[in-house]
């Protein structure tokens, strides 16, 4: 029998096992693959993929040329914003404190001037006016007896004073004398019974004045914008704490309706009483009224650095509201033809105000030009209702970057968003 050949059993230790080959490999390949998705992520964030932004395209008006469409003829001078305002409004509340019984009213009740809105809890004005009335007929009474009871005395004045002049010796001096004076007497008893009736009347008026003063009317045609106080409440002239109410209903006259707007300073030069103008509510961007302006406040908030103008609406409209959000474009009228060889007066470009970036205290705006943003030094106004003028740096025509990129940067790779 031959003995096993061992050297043949020894064991390579300079050859590693296949299983560890494996794994190493595997690990390599991981490896390899995120370091090639970490570059991709680097150079995406990089600029390598375009930003989706919003853009606006300047366009440039002239003081002749502007849309009709709504406001008529002219351009654009300034725009405003503000708020749909009644000229004739009211807080309507009751003459004197008391609980309200009776409510007649709603939210959106048409109502003529005059008509009772509501009524105060009134069965003690109602027995005033009772007692009152009861006075003025025991005067009137009373005085009917004092005015017979003058007239008899006149009489029996007049019998003795006849018989005296026919015969002193029948009726003495002194009885003419006392007779008169029963008279006089009674002829002051029907006077002052006279003022006493006068009196009672006009307690009696002060007791149905009091009584119609639990009577809250309207004080002008027009509807109920909100109710202020409910039935069961308690309600005064003016609000005196805890459950006190001070009003009863809010109503305007919705006939009266107009937008108050406050107007840059900068720019109020450009607006004067009975301009043009073209409002647009923001409840309805697609539909645009004809106004006017009615009144330029002849003061300025000093804080915001505006003046507040009054623009009343030519277009009487249902959809219309009071409260509502407003834009007021102020139009300028068309100049005089201009003469035959005559320049046109240079344009002017309004672009919305977030457009305009302050950078380095400068004003500065981006331009998007075959699929990448360049920035402008530009020369701007003030904001007027978010519209800023650009007085120098465009020529019109540019798209201007206005949203969806906050930070960008010279030559970055961008894409309009629909």
């Amino acid at each position: 029998m031959t003995a096993p050949d061992l050297s043949k059993l020894r064991i390579d230790r300079d050859q590693p096992p296949p299983a560890l080959t494996r794994a190493f490999k595997r690990t390599l390949w991981l490896a390899g693959g995120a370091v090639v998705i970490f570059a991709g992520l680097f150079f995406t964030l990089r600029g390598g993929s375009a930003a989706s932004i919003q853009v606006i395209t300047v366009l440039a008006t002239t003081a002749g040329g502007g849309s009709s469409d709504g406001g008529g003829g002219g351009a654009v001078g300034v725009v405003a914003n503000g708020y749909v305002v009644a000229r004739t409004k009211a807080a309507v509340s009751a003459k004197i404190p008391g609980r309200l019984a009776v409510l007649n009213v709603s939210e959106g009740s048409v109502v003529r001037r005059g008509d009772v809105i509501a009524r105060l809890d009134n069965a003690d004005y109602q027995a005033a006016v009772s007692e009152a009335e009861a006075q003025v007929a025991t005067a009137r009474a009373t005085l009917i007896e004092a005015q017979s009871d003058r007239d008899q005395t006149q009489r029996d004045y007049a019998r003795v004073r006849d018989v005296h002049t026919q015969n002193p010796n029948l009726v003495s001096t002194q009885e003419v004398e006392a007779a008169q004076s029963r008279f006089n007497q009674a002829d002051a008893r029907a006077n002052a019974q006279s003022a006493r009736v006068d009196a009672a009347a006009a307690g009696l008026r002060l007791a149905q004045a009091n009584l119609e003063n639990t009577y809250v009317r309207a004080p002008f045609g027009g509807t109920v914008l909100r109710k202020e106080a409910e039935v069961g409440e308690v309600v005064a002239p003016s609000v005196g704490g805890g459950l006190t109410r001070g009003a009863v209903v809010t109503m305007a006259d919705l006939a009266t309706l107009e937008v108050e707007v406050d107007v840059n300073e900068a720019y109020i030069a450009r607006v004067h009483g009975g301009q043009r103008a073209r409002i647009t509510l923001d409840a309805y961007p697609d539909t645009a009224f004809r106004g006017a302006v009615r009144q330029v406040v002849p003061t300025a908030d000093r804080q915001r650095a505006t003046v507040q103008v009054k623009v009343v609406i030519n277009d009487h409209d249902s959809r219309i509201l009071p409260e509502m959000g407003a834009k007021v474009e102020f139009l300028e009228d068309a100049p005089p033809a201009l003469r035959a060889g005559a320049a046109l007066p240079p344009p002017r470009l309004m672009v919305p105000a977030a457009a305009v970036r302050s950078e380095d205290g400068r004003a500065v705006v981006w331009i998007v030009r075959n699929g990448r943003v360049t920035r402008r030094d530009v020369d701007a106004g003030p904001v007027s209702g978010n519209l800023r003028e650009i007085r120098s740096g465009l020529a019109g025509g540019e798209q201007l970057l206005v949203g969806g990129l906050e930070t960008p940067r010279e030559g970055q790779r961008v894409k309009i968003a629909p």
